[in-house]
């Protein structure tokens, strides 16, 4: 305050300013150690998420590598694009990853450590790196979170998609409960905050960073395909059902043109002869075993009385009957659980098969299979049998890993306006009104290759109180305790809290802890 202004207070309001001054520094010097713990669980919590992010993007954008490698013309330009994003991504991330450390420094000094902050409680360390005029690193990074807001929706082509990733890294300025002039963006997030508090609070930020770059990335792997509306150039194919065949079985192959107008339809030859029907569908019969050629031509009519030809020649190979063995859930099996397999011989009825498994037990449920494997990171091998001309064959060995199952992920049931049953898994926002009704929390594996419940066993949830203390309370099992529903109530619009310290057990016995989830309240 201005010394003319101290001079025209009256004693009484200078009193009033100066125990407003030592109730704020005695604020400031009783910080909750169990609020600083509070904090720093949820650091760890969202580190570990941000990790978890960070490899399902990689494993994005290693499918859009391997996309434009196959085909460059094609995946080449979305390639590149992807890699700016990972590469903006990166900068921006170190960005704050620095921001980070220098609080920390500024705090515990040279030595200090992220892991194991010692003045988790200072309050001016954020102050002075975020907000000193001299540096002005609070502004450099909104000006950095605005860039890389309107850089990553500029790619993206779903307007509901865009609006989620605006809204989480909005830079506004924040209206304080009980104030009327505007905030900063960077003075809401860091002045007068505990340093475990604006780490966090960074952390927060890469959280959104990763889940932005994601989306983005996703974007760009759709895009791949949704470009191709103009053609230049005409091709035929031939599109075989299989090229290999069992003898007495047929082959089957589509020939058919890119881009074929379906009012007129091409004519096909193959082998000198027309065929005889107009959707290209070749079928011959497979009499005996061997490679076969065979080639052709398509006549295509133009809107000038022209007629254009294109050649296509294929081949197929006729090879004796074979097993398939697939599991249905991906390429391994997992243990402590059920893993449904089709087995399967071309040619033999399933009531002639059979089959055997080593490292668990396999049976039969009708014309399908169920595996159970035992113990995990020893190969199952599956050995399949026929009864062929009234006698046991061996016609296929196949070896499947055993894994354990993957960490569900917790979620929010609810029902939707039109009766359908829904999951919130955070960090979007979620009507008031559900989460009253929710009666607690689930946990589930539902990546749409497994569908595996786990049965939630405790939980905390994290508020945040106007001064940004952290406030956990303790579920009652799975589900949400008095205390939290009352919390819940008193939630405004736009308010955040945090599901952490989730336990959960699936089918294999197994007692696993589960990411944090955020809760955005709308």
């Amino acid at each position: 305050m201005g010394s003319n202004n101290t001079r025209s207070l009256s004693p009484r309001q200078k009193m009033i300013n100066l125990m407003y001054i030592v109730l704020t520094a005695m604020l400031a010097l009783n910080v909750s150690s169990d609020v600083l713990d509070g904090f720093g669980q949820v650091e760890e919590g969202l580190a570990r998420s941000n990790a978890t992010v960070d490899q399902r993007n990689e494993a994005v954008f290693r499918r859009l590598e391997a996309f434009a490698e196959q085909n460059p013309g094609k995946g080449a330009a979305w390639l590149d694009k992807a890699a700016e994003v990972r590469s903006t991504t990166s900068r921006v991330y170190g960005l704050i990853d620095t921001l980070k450390m220098a609080i920390a420094i500024e705090a515990d000094g040279n030595n200090a450590n992220l892991a194991n902050i010692l003045n988790q409680d200072n309050l001016d360390a954020a102050s002075i790196v975020m907000l000193s005029p001299g540096s002005a690193k609070g502004k450099h990074l909104r000006s950095t979170i605005d860039y890389y807001r309107n850089y990553i929706g500029s790619l993206m082509s779903d307007s509901l998609k865009r609006d989620n990733i605006m809204r989480s890294l909005s830079t506004e300025q924040i209206t304080r409960r009980g104030t009327v002039t505007p905030q900063l963006w960077e003075e809401a997030m860091f002045e007068n905050k505990p340093v475990i508090a604006a780490i966090t609070l960074l952390t927060k930020l890469q959280s959104d960073i990763r889940y932005a770059e994601g989306e983005a990335l996703s974007t760009l792997l759709a895009n791949v395909d949704a470009g191709d509306v103009r053609v230049n150039e005409l091709n035929a194919f031939v599109i075989p059902q299989s090229r290999n065949v069992m003898r007495g079985s047929r082959y089957s192959a589509n020939i058919v043109l890119a881009a074929v107008d379906t009012t007129q339809r091409p004519t096909i030859y193959i082998n000198g002869k027309q065929l005889d029907n107009d959707r290209g569908l070749f079928e011959t019969l497979a009499s005996s075993t061997g490679n076969f050629d065979y080639s052709g031509y398509l006549e295509v009519p133009h809107g000038d009385g022209t007629v254009t030809r294109h050649d296509f020649n294929s081949s197929y190979t006729v090879i004796e009957p074979t097993a398939t063995i697939s599991a249905t859930m991906m390429n391994v099996l997992y243990a402590g659980i059920d893993n449904p397999m089709s087995i399967s011989v071309p040619g033999i009825a399933p009531s002639a098969i059979s089959a055997s498994m080593t490292n668990g037990t396999l049976s039969r449920h009708g014309d399908s299979w169920v595996a159970r494997p035992g113990k995990v990171g020893t190969e199952a091998v599956v050995t399949v049998t026929a009864n062929i001309d009234g006698r046991p064959q061996t016609v296929a060995t196949t070896s499947f890993r055993v894994r354990k199952l993957p960490d569900p992920a917790p979620f929010i049931s609810y029902t939707d306006s039109k009766g359908h049953q829904e999951r919130y898994k955070g960090s979007k926002p979620f009507p008031k009104t559900l989460l009253l009704q929710a009666p607690g929390i689930e946990a589930a594996i539902d990546d749409n290759l497994l569908n595996v419940s786990y049965r939630v066993l405790s939980f905390e949830t994290v508020f945040f109180d106007s001064m940004g203390n952290a406030i956990p309370e303790v579920s009652q099992g799975s589900q949400f305790s008095q205390r939290q529903k009352d919390s819940f109530r008193r939630l405004q619009r736009g308010k955040r809290f945090y599901i952490s310290r989730v336990k959960a057990i699936g089918p294999d016995g197994i007692e696993r802890d589960l990411a944090p989830m955020e809760v955005i309240v709308n």
